[in-house]
């Protein structure tokens, strides 16, 4: 740690490092504070874009958890003596609309379902290593009841990504695989039925000409008997 001479001569530590520690500790809070506010306002549109029952309600449950987060960050800022104050996170407003792009971008169903768990755990990962990170500062700083309090967001957060891993394996990620396969078999399938269809329609349209054919050749026969008896 940086020290200076005090007026007696001796060296102590300096303080202007905690302070800056401080600052930076209080800016990120900031940060993730706006970051949780936002989510609030996402998750509900993902949940909504989803196709897969257990996607649906993992992110439905999350958004509850997301709501008690905020109510916990604003304890940190009370612990800390801060008032709560949100400021912009970029790195959230990027992650958040990499996630509508892939919305725009697919349609209903398995592939869609599997951008959607992808964009969800990005946003998961930023919060593991944002929470990380503040609950360090603060035991650093030592504010212990806003370290535990971190400490408790960071432990769901990474229960959450966990819960999104599960969800991925358990079908989505193969279901989205298998997707482009399962279309061609349906449109084989499609040409099969259409084969006999479009036979039996060939032997219906040949049996009146067969028809036409014999009758229009016992009509000719008939004349030429005739003549021969006169």
């Amino acid at each position: 740690m940086p020290t200076k001479k005090s007026n007696n001569g001796k060296v102590q530590p300096k303080s202007d490092a905690a302070d800056d520690l401080r600052s930076l500790f209080e800016e990120q809070l900031k940060d993730i504070y706006w970051a949780e506010k936002a989510l609030t306002k996402a998750l509900p549109k993902m949940a909504k874009n989803a196709s897969a029952p257990q996607l649906v309600e993992a992110i439905n449950e999350h958004l509850e958890v997301t709501k008690q987060q905020v109510q916990k960050v604003e304890q940190v800022f009370e612990a800390i003596g801060k008032k709560a104050q949100a400021k912009k996170c970029d790195a959230m407003e990027g992650l958040l609309k990499e996630g509508e792009g892939i919305v725009e971008e697919t349609t209903p169903g398995p592939v869609r379902d599997a951008g959607i768990i992808g964009a969800c755990q990005k946003v998961e990962h930023y919060e593991i290593a944002s929470y990380g990170t503040l609950a360090s500062f603060a035991s650093l700083l030592g504010e212990a009841e806003a370290a535990e309090i971190l400490e408790e967001i960071l432990a769901e957060e990474k229960e959450a990504d966990s819960t999104l891993t599960s969800v991925a394996q358990s079908a989505i990620n193969a279901e989205a695989l298998q997707g482009d396969e399962g279309e061609d078999d349906e449109e084989d399938d499609d040409e099969e039925e259409e084969e006999p269809a479009n036979s039996r329609a060939a032997g219906r349209n040949a049996a009146p000409k067969k028809a036409a054919a014999k009758k229009a050749g016992s009509g000719k026969a008939a004349p030429k008997k005739a003549a021969k008896k006169k």
